[in-house]
């Protein structure tokens, strides 16, 4: 919705045209209603909130941010409130509840029936980033032995209802899922034909307790709008949606941004989370880098004989070391994005480090000589002190090609997050490299 529109509301609200404004609020898709909310003065959304129909109001629930959420629930009614939580998908009621303050949960679940409220604890009850957290159970699902007629008929009365009606799973008589048909299918067979004739028996899908991470790619390569989720005796408890999935993979790519960048994940947004805490969540890896980078001054310490000799080695430390942790990033970050879309495994390591060792010369070797002519035409330095350089230079991006592809494979092999080894982690390792190689040059060189 456009800042016009919004301003045009917002004056109809000002000069108390609450009729005109109802109208055209109602008109509105849900997810554009949602945005306005968070531009209606806080004393007045419960009013705005009222001149909504009670499907939309249900409905713009749903798009809010977790604070216009707990502040709607508290200013409503208990009647209200029940009718919100009844027209939400369950799946929007688990992440809406597991967000809230226990004082909220506690009167959610008192204005629920006894179903409800068990559905509601049991998911509740699943890790936060498993499958089963994901899952709603607003589902079609036909017997195997059912007619297409039957299975019509059964989709008519109850589909208004569920989360998604183009793909139909099929379960036996222990409710083991044993296919899926699509809505397309049913349509173009015979009312007399079997469902589980006209079934697909490869079903893909998913256990409760599976990490939703994993749940992302099994969308991304097999190109899913949905996906049935089972238990441990595979009998089908739920399905999980792309609209779900859509915001599990925006949550694992901020989570994989903050982490490359040396930062405690965060679930909180920027703008509502507090000075203390985003220092808290800075501060450790601040730290660990801190510390880690002392091994960079006691290879300094260690080799002051070599850089007494020359100081003008010194001037170059800066580029030297930049170089080499930008060519350890570029490589750490393509292995990392090669990983998380399935194109690299763990086994493929001899694979990597070979290919990137080549861009590493190929790459080292044009720096190396565009840094000596840089350095030749720039500096005033001697011509071993400028071909200790460039040599450094070049052997620095080899090795930091070598390093930043190999950090994050191994990661993974130990199950560790592989966006914990780019960034700054890797830089301060090839930082110690490029010393190492550039004062052992010097030694043989310049002394």
């Amino acid at each position: 919705m456009d800042e016009m529109n919004d301003e045009h509301l917002l004056q109809l609200l000002d000069e108390g045209a609450l009729n005109q404004l109802k109208t055209e609020a109602n008109e509105m898709n849900p997810a554009d209603i949602a945005d306005f909310f968070e531009k209606v003065p806080k004393e007045k959304r419960l009013l705005v909130f009222r001149l909504l129909t009670k499907d939309n109001g249900a409905d713009a629930f749903s798009f809010m941010d977790n604070d216009m959420q707990e502040e709607i629930i508290s200013a409503i009614s208990d009647q209200e409130m029940e009718h919100i939580i009844d027209e939400l998908a369950m799946d929007d009621v688990v992440d809406f509840l597991g967000e809230m303050p226990a004082n909220v949960v506690t009167r959610v679940l008192r204005n629920t029936d006894e179903s409800t409220r068990k559905i509601i604890n049991q998911f509740l009850n699943y890790p936060d980033d498993s499958a089963g957290s994901l899952m709603t159970i607003e589902f079609v699902q036909f017997h195997q032995d059912m007619t297409v007629g039957e299975a019509m008929a059964q989709l008519r009365k109850t589909g208004v209802d569920k989360e998604t009606i183009y793909n139909c799973y099929v379960i036996d008589h222990r409710r083991v899922l044993v296919g899926v048909v699509s809505l397309r299918t049913l349509l173009l067979s015979k009312d007399e034909a079997i469902v589980k004739d006209i079934m697909e028996e490869d079903v893909i899908y998913v256990h409760t307790l599976d990490d939703q991470e994993e749940t992302a790619d099994l969308f991304k390569k097999y190109d899913l709008i949905a996906l049935p989720v089972v238990d441990n005796e595979k009998r089908l408890v739920g399905i999980i949606t792309v609209d779900d999935i859509v915001d599990v993979i925006e949550q694992e790519n901020t989570e994989d941004m903050e982490k490359m960048s040396a930062l405690i994940p965060s679930e909180d947004e920027y703008l509502k989370t507090s000075v203390l805490q985003l220092a808290k969540n800075r501060i450790v890896w601040l730290l660990v880098l801190m510390v880690s980078g002392t091994l960079s001054s006691a290879i300094i310490t260690h080799f002051e004989s070599v850089l007494a000799s020359s100081v003008a080695l010194a001037a170059f430390f800066p580029i030297l070391m930049g170089t080499g942790g930008n060519a350890g990033s570029q490589a750490s970050t393509l292995i990392i994005r090669g990983m998380a879309v399935g194109e690299i495994e763990p086994k493929d390591i001899l694979l990597v480090i070979w290919k990137e060792l080549r861009v590493g010369i190929i790459a080292g070797a044009v720096l190396g000589v565009a840094n000596f002519v840089r350095i030749l035409v720039v500096n005033d330095v001697s011509f071993a002190v400028n071909f200790t350089v460039s040599l450094s230079m070049a052997i620095t991006v080899i090795l930091a090609k070598g390093v930043g592809c190999t950090l994050p494979i191994i990661a993974k092999k130990l199950h560790l997050d592989p966006a914990i080894m780019a960034g700054p982690l890797i830089s301060t390792v090839v930082d110690c490299l490029a010393l190492m190689i550039f004062f052992n040059v010097a030694r043989v060189l310049v002394l």
